[in-house]
């Protein structure tokens, strides 16, 4: 399954996991437009400083769980 599928699929629940662990981020920086996973990736990189490829082991890890 492709992660973009992955993604659409987990959102709600992963967007809550996120502002738990990085109180920071708000329901903008959490918005999440199909197809558009690289430029969210980025936001969530600049504002919580966390690696790109962390943050995609991130995401799409805790989809297969």
């Amino acid at each position: 399954m492709s992660n973009q599928l992955k993604l659409k699929g987990n959102w709600n629940e992963l967007k809550g996991k996120l502002k738990a662990k990085y109180g920071e981020l708000t329901d903008d920086d959490l918005t999440y437009a199909e197809g558009q996973e690289d430029q969210l990736i980025g936001k969530l990189q600049q504002k919580t400083g966390v690696a790109k490829e962390e943050l995609k082991e991130m995401i799409f890890a805790e989809e297969d769980k």
